[in-house]
């Protein structure tokens, strides 16, 4: 990917990040805290929001076409739906729907049939961020959903998601791959809406100490002058390459921050996002060849951001 497709020209005036929103709900707690979250964003940008639940599908009911006055599965779900809402007292209207099926497979058609172009989704916390609030299917949307997806964290505070201030400080993290420049476009319009204080950042990986470019039998000092010079090399490249990912007009309302940073990945996304205070995290994911694979990775840096951020994480699959 190179810098010339990061550099993806946006007109100053697009200030709307979303036009149709989506949250899945199994009814939790970390549904409702995105649910929440959902409803400001429909707000701020005048956009539809609709809500989904999936009721696993019953294979001994398969046989028998039940109407929907009969299942009690459905009206209880559809009652739980009409709860959360009476009790959100949402302005606009809300498109809610109640499928049998697969989880993913529902929500990805749903995605499709309404033009969806964000997902909200939340998290339980337990036993890592395969444990979604939808599931272990959940995380499969977070690999191939063809929308933006938002995840509400278990370290995400409720008061984040209720004050409906919107979000002062974004933090961009790019590895300048396909995911980073799908997800620029979106970031600058939520910053210029926001007029949000925008930060990108890159972190370069630290020289690995059995790399072959240091000599196992060279004097420490010969050592340190070469990471040091790599480091010193490798931050003037990203620092230029991240001036350059922005267009000419960026039609911000304050000047971004550019960040270069030499540690992994994930530590180098939470320690910013602490230092600045950071409102969203916006990072492209790399597209798996099986989601279910990468799902069982607990290790994989979108994973470890979304499970310990304490902040949404929004993000982009490339």
């Amino acid at each position: 990917m190179t810098v010339a497709e990061l550099n993806t020209p946006i007109k100053s005036s697009t200030n709307v990040a979303f036009r149709n929103i989506l949250v899945a709900t199994d009814f939790s707690e970390p549904s409702r805290r995105a649910f929440l979250e959902a409803l400001t964003l429909a707000t701020e940008n005048n956009a539809q929001l609709s809500v989904i639940h999936v009721l696993p599908p019953d294979r001994t009911k398969a046989t028998f076409d039940n109407p929907h006055e009969l299942d009690l599965e459905y009206l209880a779900a559809e009652k739980q739906i009409k709860v959360l809402l009476d009790e959100l007292k949402p302005q606009q209207e809300i498109g809610a729907l109640v499928k049998h099926g697969h989880v993913a497979l529902q929500v990805l058609s749903l995605i499709e049939e309404k033009a969806i172009d964000l997902l909200v989704i939340g998290t339980r916390g337990r036993g890592g961020v395969r444990k979604l609030a939808l599931g272990s299917v959940a995380d499969e949307l977070l690999r191939v959903a063809p929308c933006a997806v938002m995840t509400i964290g278990p370290q995400v505070k409720a008061a984040a998601c209720t004050g409906g201030t919107g979000f002062h400080t974004i933090l961009f993290a790019t590895d300048f791959g396909k995911g980073s420049a799908k997800a620029l476009p979106i970031t600058l319009a939520l910053a210029r809406a926001q007029q949000a204080q925008l930060i990108l950042l890159h972190m370069i990986s630290p020289i690995p100490s059995s790399s072959a470019s240091l000599s196992a039998y060279a004097p420490a000092t010969a050592a340190a002058e070469k990471v040091e010079q790599y480091e010193g090399t490798s931050r003037k490249r990203a620092l230029q390459q991240l001036k350059e990912c922005l267009p000419a007009e960026t039609g911000l309302a304050q000047e971004p921050k550019y960040v270069v940073g030499t540690d992994f990945l994930t530590e180098g996304i939470l320690a910013a996002s602490a230092k600045f205070n950071v409102d969203l995290i916006v990072m492209g994911a790399n597209r798996a060849a099986s989601a279910k694979v990468a799902a069982h990775i607990p290790w994989a840096s979108v994973h470890e951001v979304v499970r310990n951020a304490p902040c949404p994480v929004l993000t982009v699959v490339g």
